[in-house]
């Protein structure tokens, strides 16, 4: 299967969020979770218009993207606190091409993209079962943050570019 990976059109922000959705749902997340995350999953026109968002396309057709996002001033978002730079905020595959390499492709794009100007470090905050992707990719382990999620956390990472 052949990978097309191309910066996102504001027309591409219906499907990004049906992948966000589709990707979530893929773990047997409880209903009451997406009421918390509805916000956080919904890739609108002005998203894409404001940040670095890519899509992978198979056959025509995207099956997966990534968005970076640079915060310009440390925050708190309830429990969680925000420190200022560049995060990949989203990558999600459709759940029938995970394990096909998509992930790895969109990462290396990212790479090859913040390179370009001058971006040397991306944080994450990993959802607990990406893990094994971030550890996989030589992502630097941070530690545990507080989730938007009440009594869940999600793993904080850095990525070397």
């Amino acid at each position: 299967m052949k990978i097309f990976i191309r910066e996102a059109m504001v027309s591409d922000s219906e499907i990004l969020t049906q992948i966000s959705f589709a990707a979530k749902r893929h773990w047997n997340y409880p209903d009451q979770y997406f009421d918390s995350w509805k916000e956080e999953l919904t890739i609108t026109p002005a998203y894409i218009k404001n940040n670095r968002v890519y899509v992978a396309e198979a056959n025509e057709r995207i099956v997966g993207y990534f968005s970076l996002v640079e915060i310009k001033n440390d925050f708190w978002a309830g429990k969680v606190f925000v420190s200022k730079g560049f995060w990949l905020e989203h990558i999600f595959i459709l759940p029938e091409h995970i394990g096909k390499s998509i992930g790895t492709k969109l990462v290396a794009v990212l790479k090859l993209k913040c390179s370009e100007i001058n971006i040397n470090k991306v944080k994450i905050f990993s959802d607990p079962n990406a893990k094994g992707f971030y550890d996989k990719l030589g992502a630097c382990y941070l530690g545990e943050s507080p989730s938007s999620i009440e009594g869940r956390t999600v793993s904080l990472y850095e990525l070397d570019i």
